[in-house]
């Protein structure tokens, strides 16, 4: 079976940081590109951060310079710093794990979900 569980998610005040962080297992995780996404009540789920296999990160123009998206194979998880957070950040925290496979089929995992809230 595989597994995508996040923790760290909380109550933070405006300028705060969290760090999210996602334990994966049931796959080989150093084959898989993973990101971070949000989805505010009523709005579209929105990706976040991204990191690939290989280490390229790319991420939502709304968040860069505020969040970092890491991994560590060694361990099968994947984190999200985010600082300086705003009131714009409370969403409900997904992680995702992704790979094509070579004949084509796109293969993607999700975890539950950790709920940010961002709120003076």
């Amino acid at each position: 079976q595989v597994q995508l569980v996040e923790s760290g998610g909380g109550l933070v005040q405006p300028g705060g940081s969290l760090r999210l962080s996602c334990a994966a297992s049931g796959i080989v995780f150093m084959l898989y590109d993973m990101g971070w996404y949000r989805q505010a009540p009523g709005k579209q789920r929105e990706m976040v951060a991204a990191i690939t296999r290989g280490g390229s990160t790319n991420y939502a123009d709304s968040v860069k310079g505020r969040f970092t998206i890491s991994r560590d194979d060694a361990k099968n998880t994947v984190y999200l710093e985010m600082n300086n957070l705003k009131f714009e950040g409370t969403a409900v925290y997904y992680c995702n794990a992704q790979r094509r496979l070579s004949d084509g089929t796109l293969i993607t995992y999700w975890g539950q979900g950790t709920q940010v809230t961002v709120s003076s």
